[in-house]
């Protein structure tokens, strides 16, 4: 009976070690899994890009249109077959990919270097603010609806910039647009945290959109505020 008082704590402290390690085995796991989608789904895009790459500027609106119908069915599908929701996932960044194809090819035969310089300052980007909100032991979720409403009111300054000329108004929205997405990124790799595997599609098509409007307000930034 002398040796139950030691053994007792000694044997819980073991519990709550392995359970630790368990938990970060999971949350790796997790990060590698929705990692590598996220990486299947940017070649998609990247194929999207090539597809349409000497189409007319036309067809944007139709392509972003499919999108968001397929980020619509992915939702729907995540919760009843993981292999259609996969399929709307590669979707999404085939169908975005192919509505900027023409504009990232009129960079790249014009100034290949926006592209560039783009894509490495969107990986840093990413790589930067979503380490820390893997890192940090701060609960971001109460981050959402926040962010939210900073979206909706970034869409309405790029409405309001349709009708009406501000000087320097694109270099002002896309230096707000990667702000807005900082806290974004931030939050998405926070939640992949916390999450589980089932979460894996709904969060890797979440980054990749992290992923992708960080790339296209960079592309604005280094392109020149005026096109």
């Amino acid at each position: 009976m002398s040796m139950q008082g030691p053994i007792g704590p000694a044997s819980r402290e073991s519990l709550g070690l392995t359970g630790s390690i368990a938990e970060k085995s999971r949350s790796a796991a997790l990060l590698g899994n929705v990692m590598g989608l996220v990486a299947i789904t940017v070649a998609f895009a990247a194929l999207g890009v090539y597809i349409t790459r000497d189409m007319g500027s036309g067809g944007y609106l139709f392509f972003f249109i499919a999108a968001i119908g397929a980020i619509v069915g992915l939702n729907v599908a995540v919760k009843r077959s993981h292999g259609l929701a996969l399929v709307f996932l590669f979707a999404l960044g085939l169908l975005l990919g192919m509505a900027i194809g023409p504009v990232v090819n009129v960079y790249l035969q014009t100034n290949p270097t926006v592209v560039y310089q783009s894509a490495a300052a969107t990986a840093l980007f990413i790589g930067a603010f979503g380490s820390y909100g893997y890192a940090t032991r701060r609960d971001l979720s109460g981050w959402a609806r926040g962010l939210f409403w900073m979206l909706l009111a970034l869409i309405g300054f790029g409405i309001v910039m349709i009708f009406i000329n501000i000087p320097g108004g694109q270099l002002i929205y896309s230096i707000l647009g990667l702000g807005i997405f900082a806290a974004y990124t931030m939050f998405d790799f926070n939640r992949l945290k916390r999450a589980g595997q089932q979460s894996a599609i709904p969060l890797a098509a979440s980054i990749f959109l992290d992923i992708f409007n960080v790339f296209l307000f960079f592309l604005q930034i280094f392109g020149g505020s005026n096109r």
